[in-house]
């Protein structure tokens, strides 16, 4: 009779039910092991090395929007197959039962200390938050309603580009939002553009760096192209940190790199400079 039960590797490698999954992350920079309460309250950077973690178009919108005064606008509003591409719906379908939300894109209206903002939140889970035509259009309405009701505009970037699936019809949004922002600078209002990581492709080359001012988080990659392409394309060595904000903010893209903690306050004190004062008693 044996008082000891030999132990095998299997044993050492059985997963413990008793863990939640998801609460804890490692840092993609310092590999720190982060617990998902610290995240939350770091805002999702990490509190090691200040790496900026992708953020939740929700929660982007929760710590920018003064509370209890976010109005969302165009949820209705849904992507089709105008090309018939193969598997689209289905890329959609499964894209909104991910995120819970109905396209890459999430608007609406708002006040932020107290100034009435139109604001516009790219959400990279949603099909990399490429630029089809309801994020095209979406964003115009945006853009439109800030015109039209005397509001700041500001405008949350992340994106691989125009979404293929849609081909000139996705194209055709840079030209849309562009020629709604040349009427919303004509207006005399503000518009800030906020890059975060990564921002690329189409909605670079459109409204994403046309604003007043255009900030980034730090680390946020920026470009048209990715590096790959422009090196083969250029037979030239990149230089580096190439297409980092940092790197931007050097070569004259952006005009500053803004710390996510330190975002909605300096778009208060931004706004405060750029809109009229009067403007903060409008609904």
């Amino acid at each position: 009779m044996s008082f000891f039960k030999k132990l095998t590797l299997g044993a050492f490698s059985e997963k413990k039910t008793d863990m939640p999954e998801g609460q804890w992350h490692k840092c993609p920079s310092c590999k720190a092991m982060l617990h998902e309460i610290d995240l939350v309250e770091n805002l999702r950077v990490c509190p090691k090395c200040g790496h900026h973690n992708p953020m939740e178009s929700a929660n982007r919108i929760a710590s920018i929007i003064d509370g209890g005064t976010w109005q969302p606008m165009d949820e209705h509003l849904r992507s089709v197959n105008p090309l018939g591409f193969k598997a689209y719906e289905e890329k959609i379908a499964a894209s909104m039962k991910k995120t819970g939300l109905s396209e890459a894109v999430v608007t609406g209206r708002g006040k932020l200390h107290g100034h009435p903002v139109a604001l516009g939140v790219m959400d990279f889970r949603f099909q990399g938050a490429s630029m089809g035509s309801v994020v095209g259009e979406k964003l115009t309405r945006a853009i439109e309603t800030a015109t039209r009701e005397r509001r700041g505009l500001i405008i949350v970037a992340a994106s691989g580009g125009a979404r293929m699936h849609e081909g000139i019809l996705s194209l055709m949004q840079m030209a849309k939002t562009s020629g709604a922002l040349a009427l919303h600078h004509q207006a005399c209002l503000p518009f800030i553009s906020v890059l975060t990581h990564p921002t690329f492709g189409g909605t670079t080359a459109s409204f994403a760096t046309l604003g007043d001012l255009n900030l980034a988080e730090p680390g946020t990659v920026i470009g048209f192209a990715g590096p790959v392409v422009i090196q083969e394309t250029t037979r030239q060595k990149l230089p580096p940190g190439f297409q980092t904000a940092e790197f931007m903010l050097a070569h004259g893209l952006i005009d500053r790199i803004v710390p996510r903690r330190e975002l909605r306050d300096s778009l208060g004190r931004f706004l405060d400079y750029m809109m009229p004062s009067k403007a903060k008693g409008a609904a």
